[in-house]
This record gives C-alpha cells, sequence and structure tokens, in this order.
C-alpha cells in the first residue's frame, strides 16, 4: 500500500539484505531520497528480489528509482535465474559489423527486459569507455577500442534497451578507458589534453547524446588540464562541456561517493553538496548506509522542479513477470542468440566493486 506521495529527491542509497528493515524503510521515506541501486548482497532469487522491488515501489508515489549495476561479464549483479550476459567486448568482436550491432541490441533488451520484470527501473549501462590495454577495470566491460566502434555498439544496446522499455545511462563520462588507476580504489588522473580526450574518448558520448542518451554516469577522475576536480564534480565538464557544448538535456547520476575517487571532495554530505552544484541531478551514496545518512541529515540540497522531470523520465516500464517472460518467443530467441556467444574466463575482482 502506497503511504504518502513525495517529490524525487536527489540521492540514492543502498540496502543491507534481502529485505527492507524497519531503519531502511524510514530511510527510504526521507524527502532526499529518490533511488535505490541493489548489489548481489541484496539478491537471493528472482522471487525474492521482484518482492524486494515491489515493497520498495509500494513505499512511495511516484516511486523510488530502483537501479543495478548489470552490464554483463565481471559486472552483473543477479545470477541464478537470469541469463548470463556475455562481456560488452564480445559483443564487438564479431568480423561482421552488422551481426555485432544485432546481438548489441539483443543483449540490451535481454538485459532491460529481465530486469524489468522483477521491479528493476534502470542499469547504469551502457559502458561508453574506449577499450584498451590501460584500464584495467574497464578492460572487456568496454565495446571496442575503436571509438566510433563503440559508439556503434552503444547505440544498438541502447536501441535495445528503449524497446524493453528500459532507459539506458552512458558511463563513464568523459572516459575512463585510457588511465590505469581504478577510482574504486585511487585517484586516478589524466594528463592529456581536451582536445586529445575530445578526438578519442568523447566520440562515444557525443554520438550517444546525437542519438538521443536519456542518463549519463561521469568518471571519478582528473583531467588536471581541464579542471582540478574529478569529472563529476566539476562544473567546467558537467555544465560547460557536457550541458552547453554536448547539449546533452538528460539525466545526470554521480558515480559512487564512497569511492576513493570522490575522496578529494570531502565530507559525504560535502561530496553530495559539491556533485549537485557541479550539475549532478542524483548522487549514489553506496556500501556506507551512515555515509548516506549523514548527506540525508547535513547537506545542503535546494529544491529543484527540472530535476522531478529528469528523474520520473527515468522510470521502468513493466508489463511482465520474468516467468511470463520468459515463455515468450522474443525473449527465447534473443537469449539464445546471446547466449550463444562464448562467455569470457572470469577474474576474481571483489563482489560489488564495480560501478
Amino acid at each position: 500500500m502506497i503511504s504518502t506521495k513525495l517529490s524525487l529527491g536527489p540521492v540514492m542509497c543502498d540496502l543491507r539484505g534481502l529485505q527492507l528493515e524497519a531503519d531502511e524503510r524510514e530511510m527510504l521515506m526521507h524527502p532526499q531520497v529518490g533511488g535505490i541501486i541493489l548489489f548481489t548482497r541484496n539478491f537471493e532469487s528472482p522471487d525474492q528480489i521482484a518482492a524486494l522491488c515491489k515493497d520498495i515501489h509500494e513505499l512511495r508515489q511516484p516511486h523510488l528509482l530502483i537501479a543495478v549495476d548489470h552490464e554483463g561479464g565481471r559486472v552483473q549483479r543477479f545470477r541464478d535465474g537470469f541469463s548470463r550476459l556475455p562481456a560488452c567486448a564480445l559483443l564487438g568482436q564479431c568480423h561482421d559489423s552488422k551481426q555485432s550491432e544485432l546481438l548489441a541490441q539483443q543483449a540490451g533488451w535481454l538485459m532491460a527486459s529481465e530486469l524489468l520484470a522483477v521491479g528493476i527501473d534502470l542499469s547504469f549501462a551502457p559502458v561508453l569507455d574506449v577499450g584498451g590495454k590501460i584500464s584495467q577495470v574497464i578492460g572487456d566491460r568496454a565495446f571496442h577500442v575503436n571509438p566510433e566502434q563503440v559508439a556503434l555498439l552503444a547505440r544498438a544496446y541502447m536501441r535495445g534497451m528503449k524497446e524493453a522499455g528500459m532507459a539506458a545511462v552512458g558511463k563513464h563520462f568523459p572516459g575512463h578507458g585510457s588511465v590505469f588507476e581504478d577510482s574504486h580504489v585511487a585517484i586516478p588522473y589524466d594528463n592529456r589534453s581536451f582536445e586529445d580526450i575530445k578526438m578519442k574518448d568523447l566520440v562515444p558520448f557525443e554520438r550517444m547524446i546525437r542519438a538521443g542518451l536519456p542518463g549519463l554516469m561521469p568518471a571519478h577522475v582528473i583531467y588536471p588540464k581541464v579542471d582540478k576536480n574529478p569529472a563529476g564534480f566539476s562544473e567546467i565538464w558537467l555544465k560547460q562541456i557536457l550541458r552547453k557544448q554536448l547539449e546533452f538535456q538528460g539525466t545526470i547520476f554521480s558515480d559512487d561517493l564512497s569511492m576513493k575517487g570522490a575522496e578529494v571532495m570531502g565530507t559525504y554530505p560535502e561530496r553530495a553538496e559539491a556533485a549537485l552544484d557541479a550539475g549532478c541531478d542524483m548522487v549514489l551514496a553506496c556500501n556506507n548506509q551512515q555515509g548516506a545518512i549523514s548527506i540525508l541529515d547535513n547537506a545542503n540540497i535546494p529544491a529543484s522542479i527540472e530535476l522531478q522531470s529528469r528523474l520520473i523520465r527515468m522510470h521502468g516500464h513493466f508489463d511482465k513477470t520474468l516467468h511470463e517472460l520468459k515463455q515468450t518467443k522474443i525473449w527465447q530467441e534473443r537469449s539464445e542468440a546471446v547466449l550463444q556467444l562464448e562467455i569470457a574466463p572470469e577474474l576474481d575482482l571483489g563482489d560489488d566493486l564495480f560501478d
């Protein structure tokens, strides 16, 4: 039963376990909360995750956004009962470019339709970083080493997501693929000029924005020749380059404020304020519930009518349960097509690390 009508706030937090606890219900009713991100620790089975999402959605109207990192390969939070999705790099390895596009669209649809079927509004995908040997944290999460091919496959992936009823969120603007350090555990610096970044890493973002990308997540990477702050806390990157130059009209989600790359911005409330002031619409506070609560209790967050329209556009469209979805011919055909790709060997890189 829906308890009350509240606007969606700009803070996305997380949960400790498989079901809502009493104090978490209270936290989710805070007017500054607008979403929840789920992790592997929150998943036991498709039925359980569907029940959890139902509980969250029934708390408020409009309902809280429920998000997850579910790209495939190394980054797939839910496994049992869900299709085992290939890493994006495998989609780009087909010799036939048309076949790669088709597989990317089918993979985007398959990922999105299965998540929507259990009540997930959005997955933070696709990755728009350019691949290569420099960044291990990106690695096979990238579609390709060629920026134009990344853009081509990402557009197809986004089409599949949209067909299923899910808005895409590209990441990590303006590109994480050209730095060695992992922003989860370090503070990465990319010392290239803006022109060099524009000629390579920005290409997929520019192409996707022109194609109507609904959402975007900036990187916790510092590009000192552009700004001293990480991109997700930079007015230059978000307001001047992203909004004005690239004319992006969608929703900007910060990367996790608990990551090492965000610590340079101060306390949790200071990080949240800095990200929102720089141009983010919603900030993620993950894997540190006290940090999230400190944001809700202490951050100075102004109200925004424009924010509401952007966040509500990110709601998913739900029309089938997972069991019903799996009975459809389209799911059976697309699942077979995508899952025939060889699953790359996985690295043990820690549960719930990547986003």
